[in-house]
């Protein structure tokens, strides 16, 4: 199958701005309630080599899009400390969910400037040669976002959704739950990598496609 270098390059302008701003609002979040770590750490930069995972943010969405699936992934963690929260619980969730509301926003944000330009294009203002580009950049912005903000809701260690989860337990189970984390990483990897390959499809594309794809196709003027 041959390399879309065009749709390499647009997925990738669109997947590096949305993963930085995804981590640096973790960082804000948490230097808002009261904890510099981020701050002193450096992460609140909007500089992409300071937010990079190895895997996470290079090897996976890499082969996502050379397999022409949905481009998901993660970046290295923000770090925080919980100590410095007045309600540990509640602003470990409000830390937890910045990540996923920044992308909500920039896909937002992705949709309004599509509709914006669609009477400039219907009244001959822009060629539709020109906005050509521009829209197969908008939609690829607009659900790279939403992708990363459904998968990253996923109740799965190291990814946000896992503080959600840790919100709604009950506390007296908390313990147990921090020391299964420890080995989240494997399971994680597996259902990404190997469990496609066993049974043929990808479970997390499917969940990616029925939520991300749906509710990008509610925002966008065209379907995408």
């Amino acid at each position: 199958m041959p390399i879309d270098i065009p749709y390499i390059i647009i997925a990738i302008l669109c997947f590096v701005p949305a993963i930085v701003f995804h981590e640096v609002m973790h960082g804000f979040a948490a230097h808002k309630l009261g904890d510099p770590t981020a701050k002193d750490q450096g992460r609140l930069s909007l500089n992409p080599l300071k937010h990079l995972d190895p895997f996470g943010t290079v090897l996976l969405p890499g082969m996502l899009i050379l397999m022409n699936a949905p481009v998901f992934g993660y970046a290295k963690p923000v770090p925080y400390n919980p100590r410095y929260f007045k309600n540990p619980r509640r602003d470990d969730l409000i830390v937890g969910l910045a990540g996923p509301a920044a992308n909500l926003a920039l896909a937002l944000v992705g949709a309004l400037i599509a509709w914006v330009f669609l009477p400039l294009v219907s009244s001959g203002v822009i060629s539709m040669a020109v906005m050509d580009y521009v829209y197969q950049f908008l939609a690829m912005f607009v659900l790279i976002n939403l992708y990363l903000m459904f998968f990253n809701l996923l109740p799965i260690p190291p990814l946000d959704g896992s503080s959600i989860f840790a919100f709604l337990l009950p506390e007296k189970y908390l313990p147990g739950y921090y020391k299964i984390q420890r080995y989240a990483l494997p399971v994680f990897l597996i259902i990404v990598i190997v469990l496609p390959q066993i049974i043929g499809f990808s479970p997390i594309g499917v969940y990616l496609k029925a939520t991300a794809g749906t509710l990008g196709n509610l925002m966008f003027p065209f379907r995408i």
